[in-house]
């Protein structure tokens, strides 16, 4: 994969979609755009819409920084990713289900056996416990990159508790309030209901199939980074926020506790990790866990969603596995190419490694949030001798890939010189839930945005932004999709907006 510039997906294409956009920022000054960047921000502000950034004390909770330039994605484009994404989960699915059960996989040789039985993310604890109706990975977010008009890579999967999607709805709502006129000119996919959509997930997992099963989201508490997140999708659901103090196992059956007496639970959107979902089975001094959980999903009477032990599905060793899995378990070739990657516990990748660290980008393999990475072209020398050593240390704990040119697009810097519209790099997490009835791609998704100039790491909590993500629409195809009353296998959730 050759490094090339920058692509911009705005400037650097055609079309009516990106006219009309590219207008639309011609026509409208720097400073109209500022001000209705900073009512967004207030907006957000006053509802709440905070993330803690752990161990800083100066700001323990802040907003998303919100760009209003927005993203767009065409419709053969968007169509196409959609099937790459069904595919991908499904092949995690797949994958969850096999290594927590047969693992045929494992006895065919498509993975070494120590990569996933020895890794810290599989659990043995579940091992043998299928999950209802066979689904583990009920709603990932997969990253994706993108380095030219054609070029969409996969970066990381986010099987468990895959965060962000109050985002995606928050700044589309702050968009159609703050710039009507961009969705009179272009037609874009809905996105708001998939609060709705994502109930109807949960209660098509629900393990004794009742016709109304009872569904809540358990947080571990408002010193979550993401407890925001967690109410507003309660909220957006209309179903019970719980923590673990709400609920109680008796006789392997999950019940919550209300004024009104205990009433019994059938799925749970946990947003609490595996060490902390169940003192009984994984950490003892757990606090934010609802003892004998565990028992009662092995005993078939309650879905946990995602379920417990997905998080080897998330792990980036495992990641640079997916074209074999996807493969294995599909039959055909990945629709979505992975970024090239090395494995650090080969000692020819290792060696490689060790000798272009100023050139690559390099992960530990269960990291996150751009926690414990180093970007060679930008890093100091110390940075890069220290990672060396961590690397001959301990090289199975990492995965290095080469430094792309990801795709920009503009975005409003505050300051400098140049202040006003500047490219700056993105990447993008889609949302895709996975049912009883199937797989579904929400036409939308959380773009994220490096807004230091010339940064490549987009996370938040590493001084990244958001951008709302358009999915143009082509008017034939919604119309027969309105006309059936509702949504195939990878049409998207939502219909368009005027």
């Amino acid at each position: 994969m050759q490094q090339r510039p920058a692509f911009d997906e705005i400037r650097g294409r055609q079309g009516s979609g990106f006219d009309a956009l590219a207008n639309w920022l011609d026509g409208t000054p720097s400073d109209e755009l500022r001000r209705r960047q900073a009512a967004a921000e207030a907006t957000f502000r006053q509802l709440g819409i905070t993330f803690a950034v752990y161990g800083d004390t100066d700001a323990a909770e802040r907003i998303i920084p919100f760009d209003i330039v927005p993203r767009v994605f065409l419709p053969a484009e968007w169509s196409r990713l959609s099937d790459g994404l069904v595919q991908r989960v499904e092949a995690i699915n797949a994958f969850l289900d096999d290594i927590y059960g047969a693992q045929k996989i494992l006895a065919d040789g498509v993975l070494p056996t120590d990569l996933v039985l020895g890794n810290p993310q599989f659990r043995p604890e579940v091992h043998g416990i299928r999950a209802p109706h066979g689904v583990r990975a009920h709603i990932c977010g997969i990253d994706l990159v993108r380095t030219g008009p054609d070029d969409f890579w996969v970066l990381e999967d986010n099987a468990r508790t895959p965060s962000g999607v109050s985002y995606m709805l928050e700044n589309r709502e702050a968009m159609l309030r703050l710039c009507p006129e961009l969705f009179r000119s272009l037609r874009v996919a809905a996105v708001d209901s998939y609060p709705d959509v994502l109930l109807q997930t949960m209660r098509s997992v629900s393990p004794k199939g009742h016709s109304n099963p009872v569904c809540v989201v358990l947080t571990p508490g408002h010193y979550n980074s993401a407890y925001y997140e967690h109410s507003f999708l309660a909220d957006s659901m209309g179903i019970e926020l719980v923590e673990a103090a709400d609920l109680l196992v008796d006789d392997d059956v999950v019940w919550m506790r209300t004024t009104a007496g205990r009433v019994r639970v059938d799925v749970i959107y946990r947003r609490i990790d595996d060490d902390f979902l169940d003192p009984l089975v994984f950490r003892p001094d757990s606090a934010l866990g609802v003892p004998g959980l565990i028992a009662a999903y092995a005993a078939g009477n309650v879905a946990i969603i995602n379920a417990p032990g997905n998080g080897i599905a998330d792990d980036k060793a495992i990641y640079s596995y997916m074209p074999e899995i996807v493969r294995y378990y599909s039959g055909g070739e990945a629709k979505l190419p992975n970024v090239e990657t090395w494995r650090c516990r080969e000692p020819e990748a290792l060696r490689y490694v060790l000798d272009h660290l100023d050139e690559v980008v390099v992960k530990l393999v269960d990291g996150s949030g751009g926690y414990g990475m180093l970007v060679g072209p930008t890093a100091s020398k110390a940075e890069i001798e220290a990672f060396r050593r961590a690397l001959v240390a301990e090289p199975e704990r990492y995965i290095a890939q080469p430094t792309l040119a990801l795709s920009t697009v503009p975005t409003l810097s505050e300051s400098g010189a140049n202040a006003g519209l500047a490219p700056r790099h993105v990447d993008f997490r889609p949302f895709v839930l996975s049912g009883a009835k199937g797989v579904q791609v929400v036409p939308g998704g959380l773009t994220r945005v490096a807004l230091r100039e010339g940064s490549l790491v987009v996370n938040s909590s590493q001084g990244g932004g958001t951008k709302d993500s358009f999915v143009l629409m082509d008017e034939p195809r919604m119309m027969q999709s309105q006309s059936m009353g509702g949504m195939t296998q990878s049409q998207g959730i939502g219909g368009a907006r005027a």
